[in-house]
């Protein structure tokens, strides 16, 4: 399995990130990578998944 930094995906700095930075980082990328925004792209739907993971994992 391959390491992934979350909080790299969702554009954060560090893991000291508030639970309100990481919702808000989380819903400005969900916001510009939706696939249903990005119909015709599909590296948007894999950045859509990854954005999601990253969150459900990082959320408290």
């Amino acid at each position: 399995m391959k390491y992934k930094n979350y909080y790299k995906i969702l554009g954060l700095p560090n893991s000291k990130a508030t639970d309100s930075e990481i919702k808000n980082a989380y819903r400005h990328l969900a916001k510009l990578y939706h696939p249903d925004l990005n119909k015709d792209n599909i590296d948007a739907a894999e950045r859509f998944k990854d954005i999601n993971e990253a969150y459900q994992v990082l959320r408290r």
